[in-house]
């Protein structure tokens, strides 16, 4: 007995993809995930500047065990990299979810632009060690619209839990 969607439920999977809201999330998710990447390259590139290695073949390959060691600003980087991950990551969810409960299209992509921007911002603070608070700042600006999408999806699905 297979599960099969109806004619209903296949035009609303349909209408979901091409909904400008999905569309809009699409492009802001798109570019965060770029810029991941990017702070991932950024990473290698310092280590190989740099010469510091964190495992013993890459040390090797580059002049040897000496060259496996720390540096300050490859944790850095690292550290951007990282904080991205647990924070994009859970965007890019709660983003597609939220596109799905039906918002409109100015709110949703204040709600991605906002996120992005703030990520955007982040970044360039922690890898450029810009004074406090504004990596702070910005990492608490970005929060506010996966706060924000996080409860109007719980408020849009409560009826179903």
């Amino acid at each position: 007995m297979g599960f099969q969607l109806s004619e209903n439920s296949q035009l609303t999977r349909i209408a979901m993809i091409v909904s400008e809201v999905f569309s809009c999330f699409a492009f802001y998710g798109a570019l965060l995930v770029i810029k991941m990447y990017i702070i991932a390259i950024i990473t290698g590139q310092v280590r190989l500047r740099r010469k510091a290695f964190a495992n013993p073949e890459d040390a090797l390959r580059h002049g040897g065990l000496q060259y496996q060691r720390c540096d300050s600003y490859v944790e850095r980087c690292r550290r951007a990299h990282v904080n991205d991950m647990e924070n994009i990551l859970p965007f890019l969810f709660l983003g597609a979810i939220y596109s799905m409960t039906g918002p409109s299209l100015a709110a949703a992509r204040l709600h991605f632009l906002v996120f992005t921007f703030a990520r955007g911002v982040h970044t360039i603070a922690y890898l450029c060690a810009l004074r406090a608070p504004t990596r702070s700042v910005a990492y608490t600006l970005a929060q506010v619209p996966c706060v924000s999408m996080a409860v109007q999806i719980l408020i849009t699905v409560a009826a179903h839990a």
